[in-house]
């Protein structure tokens, strides 16, 4: 086995063993959660793990290859750790995890047994289950620029390099009317045009469902009321004195690009690309095949 210190190695020789499992589990937003199956709580890395959680782990599947290394944990739901109101809401998706064996004697001589994330995670009777995918499982995203016309950039990403947060494409405010946690109206939202806000973002700033956000769908005015309509809804509860951010919406084209943003030296599409007609065209004596500009 790889990974283990002289120490822990020596202790695990002598046949008389202290060891005990911890797992640290770090939300997106950086709130982290510590259990073992000690019945002491353990402390390091900055992290209590707490000896009360419930929580326990199903058989570590590994391999020397490059397949994905995977297990299950499973534990109990108490507000005092892993709430079900906060997996509901999707905190925990995409979580990092950590999972080591420690000497609760000495938690210096432990031995970092897994490191991954939270892949499908579900409830029941009273408890989660969270499926644990190893480190390998990014290999299995696709990578690697498209060849497309339109961009392949993320409004606001390093390669498209424009700044979301000047004035003019951003707003905060709390809505005045919001239906099933999926609608937001405004009675006024002046100074932007319909659709501004379409395929952009809504992020949460206040109340219980801070830090959550969805992606826009629509962005139309209906009978003089501005209605932002998501996706998804938000998985956390919201209120109309709930304050949220508007970030603007990009569509990927090449003219959006330019007359939106002014941001045409970053466009990663290709907008000369031609079409499957221009590809399947046939020479003929009727017409000009000069090899001119497409636009």
């Amino acid at each position: 086995m790889s990974g283990q210190s002289e120490a822990f190695l020596a202790h695990a020789a002598t046949g008389l063993t202290t060891f005990c499992r911890a797992w640290a589990i770090t939300r997106k937003d950086g709130t982290s959660y510590g259990f073992t199956d000690h019945d002491c709580e353990l402390f390091f890395d900055g992290i209590t793990f707490r000896a009360d959680s419930g929580l326990t782990a199903t058989a570590l599947a590994q391999s020397t290859g490059l397949s994905v290394d995977n297990t299950e944990a499973l534990g109990a739901l108490t507000d005092a750790a892993v709430r079900e109101d906060d997996i509901e809401a999707g905190r925990f998706d995409g979580a990092d995890v950590r999972a080591w064996i420690v000497n609760w004697v000495e938690p210096d001589t432990r031995w970092l047994q897994f490191s991954g994330t939270i892949g499908e995670i579900r409830r029941a009777g009273g408890a989660f289950h969270a499926e644990l995918r190893g480190l390998t499982e990014t290999l299995n995203r696709p990578l690697g620029r498209i060849y497309q016309k339109p961009c392949t950039a993320v409004l606001g990403d390093a390669a498209c390099g424009f700044d979301v947060t000047q004035a003019g494409y951003r707003h905060d405010g709390a809505p005045d009317r919001v239906k099933d946690g999926r609608v937001f109206e405004w009675d006024s939202l002046g100074g932007f045009d319909d659709g501004w806000f379409q395929r952009g973002r809504l992020d949460m700033l206040t109340g219980s469902s801070a830090g959550l956000w969805g992606m826009i769908k629509t962005d139309n005015t209906e009978n003089g009321v501005r209605r932002i309509e998501l996706w998804e809804p938000i998985r956390g509860g919201v209120g109309e004195d709930n304050v949220v951010r508007l970030t603007v919406g990009c569509d990927k084209r090449f003219d959006t690009c330019r007359l939106k943003f002014d941001n045409l030296l970053n466009f990663q599409g290709f907008p000369d690309l031609p079409g499957d007609d221009w590809v399947m065209a046939y020479p003929n004596g009727t017409g000009a095949n000069n090899g001119g500009s497409l636009r």
